[in-house]
């Protein structure tokens, strides 16, 4: 069955359907992952995006439930070049196409993502509606325009899952879900944490209840300026615990802090980004999934400090507080998909939590 990808510029792509049949509207993303397409898929923070990815073979290795990295993929429409039909690996279970039927998540295959690509990063995101319905052109147009593209993504997405530590428990930290991956309570649950998922909505008070060593943002979808829940949830645990955030929960936390963000013009996704750490001047390839960052700007005048900025477009990657115990990250240390260069960040975390239950021993001895 043939398939159509339609821009809010008029450009029109048709190619092979491939999972589930019907209509969907929103947001024209790209990816440059050359693997990993099923965590890219099961990320919560692509929640109403229409995802192309730029290495051309996919769905060759099918799909495993170990790797999902949510309950459910979250993105509105999957674009590929070519889609492998028949995946070959010992380890897979559904075809990519019969999973995202399942899931009801149209897939079109064939068109030139290459050219797509290039469109978005010319002419920045946009409105796109992917269809496998019988209608013209002016028609799926006139339903662009009248859509609005999400705005309360994180409320759709923070859905906590518990995931119990293996080992005995040294430090009990709370994770706040915006749209969480599961990989970061892997990392954590590794380094003998007992975590503990809470929704976004979340009061500091019943934050604090767990009694927490430490407290991490998660990753999630949209706009942070859309979810004062968690600036207020940053604002009232800052200095009374450790705080590390992640993409969403970076945003957050530099919004907390009084600096603000902005909406960049084709966002970083894909696990290839070089980032600089500045205060070893050494260089890691990142996981990226993210359409705004936070304005360098408007770091002046705040108690915050840029630690990493990205190497492509100078972005700032990485912030941390001078007078408290807290610091966060634009990329995903996590990865899943992506490089562990950045796996050292959790090992941080660890001891600015060990460093700050010391010095409230020392205080109260």
């Amino acid at each position: 069955m043939k398939a159509r990808l339609v821009l809010e510029d008029g450009t029109c792509f048709e190619g092979e359907s491939f999972g589930a049949q019907g209509e969907s509207i929103g947001e024209a993303v790209f990816n440059t992952s050359m693997t990993g397409y099923q965590e890219i898929l099961t990320d919560p923070s692509y929640y109403g995006q229409i995802v192309t990815m730029t290495y051309p073979l996919i769905g060759n290795y099918g799909i495993s439930a170990e790797d999902n990295e949510s309950s459910r993929p979250f993105v509105y429409g999957f674009v590929v070049r070519e889609y492998a039909e028949f995946a070959s690996n010992w380890r897979n279970e559904i075809s990519l196409g019969d999973w995202l039927k399942k899931h009801g998540i149209i897939g079109i295959a064939g068109i030139d993502t290459r050219m797509l690509t290039r469109k978005i990063r010319l002419h920045g995101t946009m409105k796109a509606i992917l269809t496998t319905k019988d209608e013209s052109v002016d028609e799926l147009l006139a339903k662009l325009k009248a859509a609005h593209l999400l705005q309360d993504q994180v409320s759709q997405v923070s859905l906590p899952e518990q995931l119990a530590s293996e080992v005995t428990p040294h430090k009990r930290v709370v994770l706040v879900d915006f749209g969480a991956k599961t990989n970061i309570q892997r990392e954590l649950a590794q380094r003998g944490c007992e975590v503990h998922v809470v929704s976004y909505q979340t009061t500091v008070e019943e934050i604090l209840a767990y009694q927490p060593d430490g407290v991490v943002l998660s990753n999630g979808p949209g706009d942070p300026k859309n979810v004062p829940s968690g600036m207020e949830i940053v604002r009232g645990l800052l200095g009374k615990v450790p705080i590390f955030g992640i993409c969403l929960g970076h945003q957050l936390f530099a919004l907390a802090c009084g600096a603000d963000t902005k909406r960049l013009k084709f966002g970083h996704r894909g696990g290839n980004h070089p980032v600089k750490e500045l205060v070893t001047d050494r260089t890691y390839i990142t996981a990226q999934n993210h359409g705004y960052a936070v304005d360098p700007d408007s770091i002046e005048g705040t108690e915050l400090e840029i630690t990493h900025i990205a190497l492509n477009d100078g972005t700032v990657e990485g912030l941390r507080h001078l007078k408290k115990p807290a610091f966060s990250v634009q990329y995903h240390p996590e990865a899943a998909p992506g490089p562990h260069d950045s796996g050292y960040l959790f090992d941080q975390f660890i001891e600015m939590m060990e460093m700050f239950a010391k010095e409230g021993e020392s205080v109260h001895a």
